[in-house]
């Protein structure tokens, strides 16, 4: 991310928070990406995400999008340009942690019968894991808005991608471009690769899960 760079003081924070009217009037168009980069100074929330948005990244792109890298590639651009409308109304100047619960929401739901295991004090269902870290990141004493917005546009696509194609008269509203095809997704396949399984998050205790009936 850009917390090296930030570290050495090669740039600062204000250099890199979205901001429409310096995107807008003076072209400063590198706030659209860098504001999802910046996650803040070493400490314990800067890892907290790092972990996460590793993980589960990760696993969502070696499960459910193994060999469809367009349209993880895709995902990432919807949700993007989703939170970045909604952020404008809400005044965030830093969505790299919605971003994070984004992934987060989309694995859950697509993993309803996992067992999860928080800080090993919880044991809940793969689908309150975003709700459970808003309530942590509340413990936490962060503002929960810039969860809330994760969570929104984490719905968002899910809905339109898993729920509403497989509804009657429902049908796929989002489609990866053809260009997005071209350039990520590869023809060939190798039929020997293993892919690592979304339902074994394992690793960290604070989201160790366990596929009911396993």
């Amino acid at each position: 991310m850009l917390i090296c760079p930030q570290q050495l003081e090669l740039i600062t924070p204000f250099q890199l928070y979205f901001n429409p009217d310096l995107i807008l009037r003076n072209y400063q168009v590198w706030r659209l990406i860098t504001n999802f980069l910046f996650f803040g100074p070493v400490g314990f929330n800067f890892l907290f995400n790092m972990i996460f948005l590793y993980r589960y990244c990760r696993m969502l792109e070696e499960g459910s999008f193994r060999g469809r890298t367009a349209d993880f590639v895709f995902m990432f651009l919807f949700g993007g340009l989703l939170m970045t409308i909604f952020g404008t109304f809400v005044s965030l100047v830093f969505l790299g942690q919605a971003f994070t619960i984004m992934l987060v929401y989309v694995w859950s739901r697509r993993n309803p019968n996992v067992r999860m295991n928080f800080f090993g004090l919880l044991n809940f269902q793969a689908p309150f894991l975003p709700w459970v870290l808003m309530g942590f990141s509340l413990l936490l004493g962060n503002s929960i808005i810039v969860d809330l917005l994760g969570i929104a546009v984490g719905h968002v696509y899910f809905f339109l991608e898993d729920v509403f194609p497989n509804q009657p008269g429902g049908g796929r509203w989002l489609k990866t471009p053809f260009f997005l095809k071209m350039l990520f997704d590869t023809p060939e396949e190798d039929a020997n690769y293993n892919p690592l399984p979304e339902e074994r998050p394992g690793g960290f205790a604070w989201g160790e899960g366990q596929r009911l009936g396993g």
